[in-house]
């Protein structure tokens, strides 16, 4: 095989690494971190006590009750206050922690189930439950006004049918490409390098590519929050929402970092490395100059 074929196969092998390598992060977050229950328990458990998320809920469920009430304007402004403070301590008790778990991990396995079946039915749930173990406990601590909060069935549409056929496929894809491609990645990026006419320029560019695929999938996320955020829809609670979306990419966002950090200490070290090859050869031809001029001298001495 010639140089200029080596050197091209190589540069088309470690290019397909750089791109397939956050590609690989981002399926494998997808599959095993938001797809595994226990692994979207882990990750969203911390939310439970995030102050954004406690006061969405809260003003949430004391405008319920709210409706609920029926209080002249002089007092309505006190009574708001009083429920607020009061359905606002309830989110720091046990209670509202397994009421958050077992609504969350409804939601999550509802859309799970969905995007693995093969129906075309909108994916709801049915928020009476948590709610009447809401209402429970607020009337057993003697919140004013609690057992006016209704507990009718609330149903909440996750996705709609016309969306499923479209997040059924991406869904798929993802299964399959988050177990070969991080696989792929190292297996081309390997290849790349062996094949290369000068492995380690191959090093080199291989490890500046993936810091720039890593950097990349983090403007991307940090990209993809904003756009979540920006379009919200009216009422929904931002710093809420800023919470949820910081929770779920955060191992996405800390693997990224990783890589983009390994990436360019690759490439480092393989610049490092050629800066001392080169002065080590650079002073063996001085020494070999120095030699020659030595010998020389001492033929003319003689």
């Amino acid at each position: 095989m010639s140089q200029r074929v080596r050197s091209v196969l190589s540069a088309v092998l470690v290019g397909l690494a750089c791109l397939l390598a956050p590609l690989g992060v981002l399926a494998v977050w997808a599959t095993y971190g938001i797809e595994d229950g226990a692994r979207y328990a882990a990750t969203t458990e911390p939310l439970v006590s995030d102050a954004g998320v406690q006061d969405a809920i809260a003003a949430a469920v004391t405008d319920g009750i709210m409706r609920e009430v029926h209080v002249g304007q002089p007092l309505q402004g006190s009574v708001h206050a009083f429920v607020h403070d009061a359905v606002r301590s309830f989110t720091d008790t046990d209670a509202f922690r397994s009421a958050w778990d077992t609504a969350n991990l409804t939601a999550h396995d509802a859309v799970i189930r969905a995007l693995r079946g093969d129906d075309d039915h909108p994916v709801i749930i049915d928020l009476a439950p948590a709610t009447e173990r809401l209402k429970r406990r607020l009337t057993d601590d003697h919140v004013p006004f609690a057992g006016r909060i209704p507990v009718a069935h609330t149903e909440i549409t996750l996705l709609e049918a016309e969306d499923l056929t479209k997040l059924r496929k991406g869904f798929h894809v993802l299964e399959v490409t988050g177990f070969w491609l991080p696989g792929a990645a190292v297996g081309f990026a390997l290849t790349g390098i062996l094949v290369a006419v000068c492995r380690r320029r191959a090093v080199l560019v291989t490890g500046l590519g993936t810091a720039l695929g890593a950097g990349l999938l983090v403007v991307a996320i940090e990209v993809g929050r904003r756009m979540t955020l920006r379009d919200l829809p009216a009422g929904v609670s931002q710093p809420a929402a800023g919470a949820v979306y910081d929770a779920l990419t955060h191992s996405l966002r800390t693997v990224s970092w990783l890589l983009l950090a390994l990436g360019l200490a690759v490439a480092v070290g393989a610049w490092v490395t050629g800066l001392v090859l080169r002065r080590r050869r650079a002073a063996a031809g001085d020494d070999a100059v120095a030699t020659e001029g030595t010998e020389g001298t001492e033929r003319v001495q003689a």
